[in-house]
């Protein structure tokens, strides 16, 4: 942004500030927003009527009961997406300071439905009720009316920068996360033109037209910077924009900004975007968000659930869900189901995740089988890591995913991992927990490492199925001897399956079993043999009698391995592994494979040979469970590209070490003496 943007900005915050500084005393300064915010936003649509407020009057005065829908006809008149009938603005308002609360309370009510409906989610007429009786509205309202918010004074860039700074500000002042509503300008512009890198012929043709959906929008910065940055692709372009924003007062303020851009204001919709689809059976070009992070989403569980259970994978979370205090998969998933089909364009996405999503869950978990769903349908194109105090309200490494059904040939059956956790430049001034950012040139950098599409230090290319996994189960046999003796007579007495009998009438058992001590036996049914027929053992239910004969069994890895009736080996609990081998290529795709029949075969193939070469050469009786195998899906982008950095030499830390005793002899010789 421009030198003299960033100077609008700061005046202008500086000058609401001031007015929030008003406040001192009668408000808290946690509940400063809730003033600031709402008139900041009437100002700035005040100031953007005022050189057609006479025209609106005029003819609405003209047209009063003659015309039912009085709304097109008004906002023809008023160049916008709304208007206002009142007969008051900011100046006037203040020409009768007594009056001034019924007065403001009277301009609201007469904007149309839509500004309406922004400013009412402010819940701004309590805060009148609250101002007017502290002696503090005309104040505030004063200090409003000399702000001028019109376009051709603040950009309606610099307007987004504006409220975001605002709600940064109230956000650390009530230890809120700022990040929650917006994402930092330079991260967005690189998320932007790394959704739109493969499309830069497509959106370069005269009159070309796109839709683009941000499913958790805040102040809908990422709205604007895709709109602005197509308008740099192609100045002839346009861009319709969608979002659906929790916050009421984000998503006020991402309304009036829509209004104001000439955007329509109502694709832009309030409620969760999990419980409330406000976008249901739309699909959009273009998806990009920046989800809050590890947010839990128990409070509309029963909906996804409920959703995930009757419609399956014909609704959007079919393919698992994650756990419950880490919703980010929900979002990713909720986007998914926006992307077109591909025989209408296809679609692209981009999503802000924490590391989380990159390997949480194991084989067959729900954030396993979603990542495993994205890959194996091969909609995963790149994953980039980002510098960490990158954003507002966390310090922590941040990642980029992007997503797509409509991958460059060259791409497809490849997922790219892009290493730019050293982009960065440091922030004389932190704000919040951010502490860098990301450079213009650094962005350039960043996209055309990503572009090339070529391995390097920065960029490693792998097919789908080195992020899989198969998780075998592997057994190995029981082998058991049978004795009796005081530590298995012990083993009987704490039987849990006897806990219900009488205490003397456990001490008869183990009395009449202690009479064969020494008895020792590798079959179980010669045990059998000593100790059913015992008259304290025969009383018994046949599950008690089972559990006894179990009770004096002892681990023995030189006794013969243990059969079931059928004949087949019994795996022993205490020696059961488990082996993580890497995923075949298939010869079969997915989608031509639905059954996943020979795909099993290939799996089964995989594993056995992994058993012979890595397992049997250590313990030849081992083998796998293979109906407990799982198919599990990672992406450990760190390890990838882990570099290794030798110890120092042990001379050189020993050096040091005595360099370090020495001066501390010295500092204590300077205090003794």
């Amino acid at each position: 942004m421009a030198v003299k943007g960033n100077e609008v900005i700061r005046n202008h915050a500086a000058f609401i500030w001031s007015v929030a500084d008003l406040l001192r005393g009668d408000y808290k300064q946690s509940e400063y927003g809730r003033v600031v915010l709402p008139l900041t936003v009437l100002r700035r649509l005040d100031c953007v009527l005022e050189p057609t407020k006479a025209k609106v009057l005029a003819r609405a005065a003209q047209l009063e009961g003659r015309v039912e829908n009085l709304e097109p006809i008004l906002c023809r008149e008023s160049g916008e997406q709304f208007f206002n009938t009142s007969r008051h603005d900011f100046k006037t308002l203040l020409a009768a300071p007594d009056d001034l609360a019924d007065n403001l309370r009277h301009y609201i009510a007469n904007f149309s439905a839509g500004a309406r409906d922004v400013i009412g989610k402010f819940d701004f007429d309590a805060q009148i009720t609250r101002l007017d009786r502290s002696n503090l509205l005309y104040l505030v309202v004063s200090k409003f009316a000399a702000l001028d918010l019109h376009p051709d004074a603040v950009s309606n860039l610099e307007m987004g920068y504006l409220y975001e700074e605002l709600i940064r500000r109230f956000s650390e002042l009530s230890n809120e996360t700022a990040g929650e509503h917006f994402t930092p300008r330079e991260v967005i512009r690189l998320m932007v033109n790394l959704l739109f890198i493969e499309d830069t012929d497509l959106l370069t043709r005269p009159g070309i037209a796109k839709t683009l959906l941000d499913p958790a929008c805040g102040t809908g910065g990422m709205l604007s910077v895709a709109e602005d940055r197509l308008r740099e692709l192609n100045p002839q372009a346009r861009l319709h924009v969608y979002g659906q924003e929790l916050n009421a007062e984000t998503y006020a303020i991402c309304r009036s900004d829509m209004m104001l851009k000439g955007q329509d204001a109502t694709n832009i919709v309030y409620g969760n975007s999990f419980s409330e689809d406000g976008h249901v059976g739309f699909k959009a070009d273009y998806l990009l968000a920046n989800p809050p992070f590890g947010v839990e989403w128990k409070k509309v569980a029963d909906t996804i659930r409920d959703e995930a259970d009757k419609k399956g994978f014909a609704g959007r979370f079919g393919a698992g869900l994650p756990r419950i205090n880490d919703g980010s998969f929900l979002f990713l998933q909720h986007m998914i189901s926006k992307m077109k089909p591909v025989d209408q364009g296809g679609s692209r996405v981009a999503i802000v995740f924490n590391g989380s999503p990159l390997f949480t869950g194991g084989a067959g978990s729900g954030e396993s089988e979603i990542r495993r769903w994205i890959i194996e349908n091969d909609w995963l194109e790149a994953v980039v890591a980002l510098p960490d105090q990158l954003f507002y309200n966390t310090g922590i490494s941040t990642y980029f995913w992007v997503v797509t059904n409509r991958k460059h040939p060259r791409r497809r059956g490849r997922v790219q991992l892009v290493d730019a956790r050293d982009f960065f430049v440091k922030m004389r001034k932190s704000l919040g927990e951010k502490r860098k950012q990301i450079s213009d040139t650094q962005i350039d950098d960043v996209v055309r490492l990503y572009g090339d599409f070529t391995e390097n230090d920065r960029v490693k290319i792998f097919p789908n199925e080195a992020f899989g996994f198969l998780r075998v189960t592997v057994e190995r046999p029981l082998r058991l001897r049978w004795e009796i003796t005081d530590e298995t007579l012990a083993l009987v007495r704490a039987e849990k399956k006897l806990a219900k009998l009488h205490p003397d009438v456990v001490d008869t058992i183990v009395t009449g079993i202690a009479q064969h001590v020494g008895a020792t036996t590798t079959e179980r049914h010669e045990m059998g043999k000593i100790v059913l027929p015992l008259p304290q053992v025969a009383g018994l239910t046949v599950p008690q009698q089972r559990a006894v004969i179990d009770a004096l069994a002892v681990a023995d890895p030189e006794a013969p391995a243990v059969t079931n009736t059928k004949g087949e080996l019994e795996p022993a609990p205490d020696l059961r592994d488990q082996e993580n081998v890497r995923l075949p290529t298939l010869r079969v795709g997915y989608e031509d494979d639905p059954s996943h029949r020979l795909a099993t075969i290939e799996y089964r193939t995989a594993v056995d040979d992994y058993v012979t070469a890595e397992v049997h050469p250590h313990v030849p009786d081992a083998w796998v469970d293979h109906d407990k195998t799982k198919v599990g899906y990672e992406i450990p982008l760190t390890r990838h590209f882990y570099k290794y950095v030798p110890p120092r030499p042990l001379a050189e830390i020993d050096a040091e070490i005595k360099q370090l005793e020495a001066e501390i002899q010295e500092l204590l010789r300077e205090v003794t003496e």
